[in-house]
């Protein structure tokens, strides 16, 4: 839930989905180091979901949550809390239902994900879980590199198509983050054959948290991206959520290919749609 102070946008509640992979530990290093510098409590869940055949009476259900407990418990063992309130909980049920529900009914402010949780290709960069999370909620979601470690961030690029904000609260994780860090913020404003004046019109809140503002003609948010990526050396790429938006082919499939998405070196804070 987000709260306010002088006008200042504050995040205090971070859920971390937990899988199996190998980054898991270095994941959720970084999730308690990113909490621990806004002081927010740290959610850190398993979801899991009970397939069984016709007729099979065993109850398997108190077994699996028995054992995800003791898979957290020791998970958060292996790395530093450094202080940062750590709450672990199980759910039981369908991945994108469950997580839905889970953040509505704990007010969560950003999830943190891993770019693939299960995925042992190296060319995948959002595998099946992560990509399900981006594409089919509107939960605002933190995307970290596998072995990524925190630290403090400095510049943000936003790449957007429109500066049209219809939706309440849609810019607030990006002013959290920037109050926090005390960052600046670079608009990159795309241009495509199908804009309108509007687009390319701030208001008040985007004005308040942009320094810089510019304009790029390209067919693509994601061609833009990539021509002006290096100029601008972000600590963080923000973007947000369009059906046929930025990264199309992000949007396409629940698996997100390496050579599809160039930036994988460092986080990308994902938006919900600002219309």
């Amino acid at each position: 839930m987000f709260t306010f102070a002088s006008n200042l946008v504050y995040m205090k509640t971070i859920l971390v989905p937990v899988g199996s992979s190998k980054n898991a530990k270095s994941h959720l290093q970084y999730a308690v180091d990113f909490a621990k510098a806004f002081g927010a409590k740290l959610y850190v869940v398993q979801i899991y979901n009970v397939y069984t055949k016709a007729g099979t009476m065993i109850k398997v259900d108190h077994i699996i949550e028995r054992e995800s407990r003791a898979f957290l418990d020791e998970h958060i063992a292996s790395v530093d809390t450094k202080g940062v309130e750590v709450i672990t909980k199980t759910f039981k049920g369908k991945l994108i239902d469950t997580i839905e529900k889970v953040c509505d009914a704990l007010e969560v402010d950003l999830i943190i994900l891993e770019p693939r949780t299960n995925s042992v290709k190296d060319e995948v960069y959002l595998g099946q879980t992560s990509g399900k999370i981006v594409k089919q909620t509107q939960i605002p979601a933190l995307v970290v590199p596998e072995g990524y470690v925190y630290k403090p961030i400095g510049k943000i690029l936003l790449a957007i198509k429109s500066a049209i904000v219809k939706k309440e609260r849609v810019l607030y994780p990006l002013s959290a983050i920037k109050n926090q860090f005390k960052a600046v913020v670079n608009l990159l404003l795309v241009k495509t054959a199908y804009h309108v004046e509007e687009d390319f019109e701030l208001n008040e809140e985007l004005k308040s948290i942009v320094s810089e503002t510019v304009i790029a003609e390209k067919p693509t948010t994601f061609q833009a991206v990539l021509e002006h990526y290096k100029s601008n050396n972000p600590d963080l790429l923000c973007v947000v959520r369009r059906k046929r938006g930025f990264f199309k082919k992000l949007w396409e499939n629940n698996v997100i290919l390496k050579k599809d998405f160039h930036s994988t070196q460092i986080p990308v804070l994902i938006l919900s749609g600002l219309k």
